[in-house]
């Protein structure tokens, strides 16, 4: 007698690459914010972060005035330190 075989059920995925910046306040390195990034409890593991890569660049001293700390002014500075010709 010949056995059916179990065809697995397909799903649509998606997959989206983000680009987000950390301030590490703490001074927890790249290692840890990978780490915690990728091994938060997500329910029913509904997404499953995988950091491909990390930058890191020198802020200098923080204040409230800072330039990444204002809506104003974060995204040029965001880009002067992270620019695609650094």
């Amino acid at each position: 007698m010949t056995q059916l075989k179990t065809i697995p059920e397909t799903y649509k995925m998606k997959a989206y690459k983000i680009e987000l910046l950390v301030i590490d306040f703490d001074e927890i390195g790249e290692e840890e914010i990978k780490s915690v990034i990728e091994n938060a409890n997500y329910p029913n593991r509904c997404i499953s972060p995988d950091v491909k890569s990390i930058e890191c660049a020198d802020i200098g001293e923080w204040d409230d005035y800072h330039p990444l700390n204002s809506s104003l002014t974060s995204n040029e500075e965001y880009n002067r330190l992270f620019g695609d010709n650094k």
